[in-house]
């Protein structure tokens, strides 16, 4: 099992006193801390205690190692989509993160506001094979393209191999992929409030 805690803990802004603080009766941040690391062990009386100050079930403080689990592979800035150096783990209010016939599902993260993006969404993406791409017409998709990069926004068109996208920041020019792996459409939009 993988513990989650740390993950949590940091997708809601706190730091190891704030949650130490929160758990009721509190505790000190040294304790969170062996038990995100590991060092104690996290039973379930520590689970409940945990869980309660993080506002989650129980279950979602460790997950299983066989389980896909949703990354957060590209940002989206003002210069478009840009790989992350190493993808993340994304941590969803609700269990909307299991995945769907055993393919984990991606996550783009905005950190700057574009069209109807504002920063901190997370735009949750369902991969599609390339003949499937038909399906995804009109839609905001993430496309890879070579050297690790990737391009974010709507899929306009799509001829033989060819994919076109078109960015959402006004007044862009389309973009063009050629032969691209996958394209993964945007279903799903976390945004806070």
């Amino acid at each position: 099992m993988i513990n989650r805690i740390r993950d949590i803990r940091k997708s809601k802004g706190l730091t190891l006193a704030e949650l130490a603080e929160a758990c009721d009766p509190p505790t000190t941040a040294q304790t969170i801390g062996r038990l995100e690391t590991g060092m104690r062990n996290l039973s379930l009386k520590w689970m409940e205690r945990i869980a309660g100050a993080l506002g989650v079930d129980a279950e979602a403080l460790v997950r299983s190692e066989e389980t896909p689990q949703a990354q957060i592979v590209a940002e989206l800035t003002t210069a478009g989509a840009e790989a992350l150096e190493r993808p993340r783990e994304a941590i969803l209010p609700t269990d909307l993160a299991s995945s769907e016939e055993g393919v984990a599902r991606m996550v783009l993260s905005v950190s700057a506001s574009i069209g109807e993006f504002r920063p901190g969404d997370l735009v949750w993406l369902r991969q599609l094979s390339p003949e499937d791409a038909g399906s995804a017409i009109n839609r905001d998709c993430l496309v890879p393209r070579p050297g690790g990069r990737f391009t974010f926004g709507r899929l306009i068109d799509r001829r033989g191999t060819l994919v076109g996208i078109l960015p959402p920041g006004a007044g862009e020019k389309q973009q063009v992929v050629d032969n691209p792996p996958w394209i993964a459409v945007a279903d799903m939009l976390v945004r806070r409030l």
